[in-house]
């Protein structure tokens, strides 16, 4: 009886909804760029785009997201260079990838 009183005495409150990985503001794709992108689209080791160079996002952004994002969660071996599927991590979601992806280009216009 002392359980259901406690368990009826506790306030919980669900977690905040994630924000949807094409908004400018997405904290998700920030974080994961920052934690997990920066070895290679800090440097361009491998070709990858840097951080901020808008004709080189520009050109890839041009061929359509839906196609940068595929190059990203598949993995692509282009003339200048290669992207490992997910960056080299499969645990990633392909949302994870996609706010990742959203957060460089929207950063580098």
């Amino acid at each position: 009886k002392n359980m259901v009183v406690f368990m009826q005495s506790v306030q919980s409150e669900l977690p905040p909804e994630p924000a949807h990985a094409d908004t400018i503001a997405d904290t998700t794709g920030k974080t994961i760029y920052s934690k997990y992108c920066t070895g290679c689209h800090t440097t361009g080791a491998g070709g990858a785009p840097k951080f901020g160079d808008a004709p080189a996002w520009e050109t890839r952004a041009a061929k359509g997201m839906d196609t940068l994002y595929e190059h990203s969660i598949k993995g692509f071996m282009g003339e200048n260079g290669l992207m490992p599927p997910k960056g080299g991590r499969p645990d990633f979601s392909d949302d994870d990838v996609k706010a990742a992806v959203n957060y460089m280009v929207n950063e580098s216009k």
